[in-house]
């Protein structure tokens, strides 16, 4: 963009600078609008100031332990990583934390030594010692051109991202560039020649042209090929002490190889050492719902799910944040692109996928081989990708040790809720909106209409909840009682007694309703079913619920088809 252009952009604008609506200016044109440092870059050495923002926030995680771990493999083999999670859980944070520790823009020490990085014994060691270069993908995707007022393609948006950084360090190091140079990783390396000094690159949103642009194949390789040229050929090695990449999905695949295979990829999946850099922990969850006095169970209901390895539950930090600062706990879940993706899967019913979506919906799991997946938004082979893929989006959690996946949390559920009632699946609306009145008839030990209610779920969702088990039936009893998740906490198979009872209901604080034991027969009676709850002494358990407490009993005839039920006061 011309000079000319910048003015009468200016003009249109009244002054205000908008990275969204600028095609091509210099780094001295960018400075002069924005009014800031000369010495300070857009892309290069960007200074402190955004991350010290969310320092000064009123409610702030200390999360600079990760920078310990990078300071450890910075300027070694080890010091590639690529951090995937979903939306809104603290990536651009953490990529803006490493920009304003390591880039030598500004001197960054009364920012970082107040927080836990400060006890580090490397920690002066690094503390702005880079030639740092942080460039959000996103931002660069959806740029507008000023004169067509449209947005630009993803292969302009690639380019734009070679050019102006190329540009930038130009104008910040004339004295071994010039306008001859036109190659990024060259560059780079003339630089470090010149200077002696290393560079961390950090790219936020590393993915948005996988993601958005999933069709676009031409712009997809001219992206990983410049990628490539960063972060693996012989002159990288030269110039680079890190490279940082964060984004939702972890790096493409092609075939069984990804194109940056030297990178660490630390996913939703497999997240260990940094589970709890990104996202907040139960114990940081714990301390800021004490601090302000609120409830914290019904947090872990709406927030938790999200195990990161065998022990660490990791909760959605923009959604905390929100409940705190708004003294409202419910759904903050901002919808995306990757909403539409969930919806759109749904719809498509794609290998059997509405099958495992109605188990979790009812409270169950599914098993899943993640190993496949490509990592992008198109090449689903079965279902086991798109369940991959959903992971990766948040929309579910994963269980590492049993290779389960699972709903996380209410949040999520009520998202799951929404997709469905676009889908077309009328039957499982029904079930779930026909689930108040069957709670309801349970509290008012109406047993005909519960032994209705459930054998109407089982018999309109029938190609999908088949069952001749008592752990089949489960999941169809779950379904029915979907409403139920609002005032109850749900355990299948609790430890009680001496065996495990199907079904717990355990009502939440400060409610009055009944605890609920639900023992559940196929092929035997609905007698024998109340008979097992207190022979094997269930209810020793729930010694506190004594006299406010049901005992369910739910038998499935196979041969008539017909569903009985028996309910005792205990």
């Amino acid at each position: 963009m011309c000079v000319d252009g910048v003015r009468k952009w200016k003009k249109r604008k009244r002054g205000k600078f908008d990275f969204q609506n600028v095609i091509s200016y210099t780094r001295k044109e960018r400075v002069s609008i924005i009014g800031g440092q000369k010495d300070m870059g857009i892309y290069l050495n960007a200074g402190y100031e955004k991350f010290a923002r969310t320092v000064r926030s009123k409610i702030y995680i200390d999360k600079t332990g990760l920078l310990e771990y990078i300071n450890s493999v910075i300027d070694t083999d080890d010091g590639y990583i690529c951090l995937s999670r979903p939306r809104r859980f603290g990536k651009s944070i953490a990529a803006a934390m490493l920009s304003a520790y390591y880039g030598r823009g500004e001197n960054a020490k009364k920012i970082f030594d107040s927080l836990a990085i400060a006890k580090a014994e490397n920690y002066a060691e690094h503390l702005n010692q880079y030639d740092v270069i942080q460039v959000d993908m996103n931002v660069f995707r959806h740029r507008r051109d000023v004169e067509t007022e449209s947005s630009i393609s993803a292969k302009k948006a690639v380019s734009l991202f070679h050019q102006e950084v190329i540009e930038e360090l130009k104008e910040a190091y004339p004295e071994c560039l010039t306008d001859e140079d036109g190659d990024l990783p060259s560059a780079l390396t003339k630089v470090y020649r010149h200077t002696g000094i290393k560079f961390v690159i950090i790219i936020d949103e590393w993915d948005t042209i996988f993601r958005e642009d999933k069709y676009d194949y031409e712009a997809q390789k001219l992206y990983i090929e410049l990628l490539r040229g960063l972060f693996k050929n012989d002159t990288s090695k030269e110039f680079l002490a890190l490279g940082y990449l964060t984004g939702i999905l972890p790096i493409k695949k092609y075939g069984t190889e990804s194109a940056l295979n030297n990178f660490d990829e630390f996913t939703m999946i497999n997240p260990q050492p940094l589970e709890e850099y990104v996202g907040f922990t139960e114990q940081e969850v714990y301390d800021l719902f004490q601090e302000y006095h609120m409830d914290f169970e019904e947090a872990k209901r709406w927030y938790d799910g999200y195990m990161m390895g065998e022990d660490i539950h990791i909760y959605n930090p923009k959604s905390v944040v929100d409940s705190v600062r708004r003294k409202r706990i419910t759904n903050y879940w901002t919808r995306t692109e990757t909403y539409e993706s969930l919806r759109n899967y749904i719809t498509m019913n794609y290998d059997g996928l509405k099958d495992a979506v109605i188990e979790m919906l009812a409270g169950g799991r599914c098993v899943v081989n993640p190993d496949k997946f490509q990592n992008d938004m198109t090449s689903f082979a079965s279902k086991d990708d798109i369940l991959a893929l959903l992971i990766h989006l948040g929309y579910l959690g994963y269980d590492y040790t049993s290779q389960e996946v699972y709903i996380p949390n209410e949040e999520i559920r009520s998202e799951f809720k929404n997709a469905v009632e676009g889908s077309g699946w009328t039957p499982v609306i029904d079930a779930m909106e026909a689930s108040k009145q069957l709670l309801n008839a349970t509290w008012e030990l109406d047993e005909e209409a519960v032994a209705a209610g459930v054998e109407q779920v089982h018999m309109e969702n029938v190609s999908v909840l088949k069952y001749n088990d008592e752990n089949s039936l489960s999941c169809v009893i779950t379904l029915a009682y979907y409403h139920a998740k609002n005032e109850y906490t749900l355990i299948r198979e609790m430890p009680t007694g001496k065996g495990y009872a199907d079904i717990v209901f355990l009502p939440r604080k400060k409610s009055d309703k009944p605890a609920m034991i639900v023992e559940l027969k196929c092929g035997s009676t609905v007698q024998g079913a109340i008979a097992q709850i207190k022979e094997k002494k269930y209810t020793e358990k729930l010694e506190e619920y004594k006299g406010n407490m049901l005992l369910v009993g739910i038998e499935y005839d196979k041969e008539t088809k017909k569903h009985r039920c028996m309910i005792e006061k205990a």
